[in-house]
């Protein structure tokens, strides 16, 4: 099984690259999906997270997303206590998912922090989508966020040129849907299919 990385920054477009990738038959595990997953009421995660940050998280009895990140995205001292609980849970997880492949699979994990959390060397290969700031912003701004919460976002992920450096391939997503669908069917056709072969013989 070829295991591969896909990281990118907050408006980058790794969520659609995945979406593309899975399209062209590889299994895509989200790494965001599994943390809103291993903290939902009743997980050990839930209680957890609940203890280490208070009452004043929960709407309903349920985990706010949007209250625990306005608590952990000003402090990094709290984000980092947030992600020692949630990182490996999500492995664990993904690690749960990946047991059930066959050898010559493509298995995508969608990690946005994977510098951050020194995930790399976990990886048979790591892509990294980089788009320009502006670019993302406009993208964000299109779904919703506020300029301060974008500028919050970004200053709590290390920079493109960071990502970049620990990256097997790059892909530049600045332009259209479509240029970005054939960019990872190159990707898909030259780097991953050929490799996920030679691992599956």
């Amino acid at each position: 099984m070829l295991r591969v990385a896909l990281t990118g920054g907050i408006g980058s477009g790794k969520s659609l690259v995945g979406e593309i990738l899975e399209e062209l038959g590889a299994l895509v595990i989200d790494s965001d999906q599994l943390a809103r997953e291993v903290i939902e009421r009743g997980s050990p995660g839930y209680e957890e997270v609940v203890t280490a940050f208070g009452d004043s998280i929960l709407s309903e009895g349920q985990i706010d997303r949007s209250k625990l990140a306005a608590v952990v995205f000003n402090e990094s001292d709290l984000r980092k206590k947030l992600e020692s609980i949630i990182h490996p849970l999500v492995r664990e997880a993904a690690e749960k998912l990946a047991r059930k492949l066959p050898s010559g699979a493509i298995l995508i994990n969608q990690i946005p922090l994977l510098v951050e959390s020194d995930g790399a060397k976990r990886f048979d290969y790591v892509v990294t989508v980089s788009a320009d700031e502006e670019i993302r912003r406009e993208r964000l701004r299109l779904r919703g966020l506020k300029d301060y919460e974008i500028t919050q976002r970004m200053a709590a992920q290390v920079s493109d040129s960071e990502r970049e450096k620990i990256a097997n391939y790059i892909i530049r997503n600045n332009g259209s849907i479509d240029e970005l669908t054939r960019a990872v069917e190159e990707l898909m056709a030259s780097e991953l299919l050929p490799r996920a072969q030679k691992q599956g013989l």
